[in-house]
């Protein structure tokens, strides 16, 4: 079954880059989560740009975030045109989100130029966003 095929607006963030690409993916979201209070009604996602697989846990910016306290740095995770595909049940699953990307880059003309996109929209779902020309 082929991917969906969505327009993404650019998404302003903070984030925390991992020095080890996606093995070093928890310790980063540890890090970016920690000095929220709450983490309820906040975006989170991860990128991971080709082709040396830098990788940014990362959170949306919302209206009235004092950036400068969280002390990290800011990206625009940028929009587009984006296969898109659903893994539920993503923490049990972790092997399948490297799985669907390559799926979805055998069935798409992938924009290397732009990073993959994981959106954390619950502990069960995650969306999974590949970026395309």
């Amino acid at each position: 079954m082929a991917a969906e095929h969505v327009t993404l607006p650019d998404v302003h963030v903070m984030y925390v880059e991992s020095t080890t690409g996606t093995a070093g993916a928890a310790k980063a979201f540890e890090t970016l989560e920690a000095p929220f209070p709450t983490l309820k009604g906040r975006k989170f996602y991860g990128t991971l740009q080709p082709p040396a697989g830098l990788y940014r846990a990362c959170v949306a910016i919302e209206p009235g975030d004092d950036v400068a306290a969280f002390g990290f740095p800011t990206w625009t995770i940028p929009g587009g045109k984006y296969a898109r595909a659903k893994l539920v049940d993503w923490e049990k699953n972790l092997p399948e989100i490297g799985r669907t990307f390559e799926r979805m880059s055998a069935e798409s003309d992938r924009d290397a130029s732009r990073p993959s996109i994981e959106f954390y929209r619950s502990q069960r779902e995650m969306v999974l966003f590949l970026p395309v020309k």
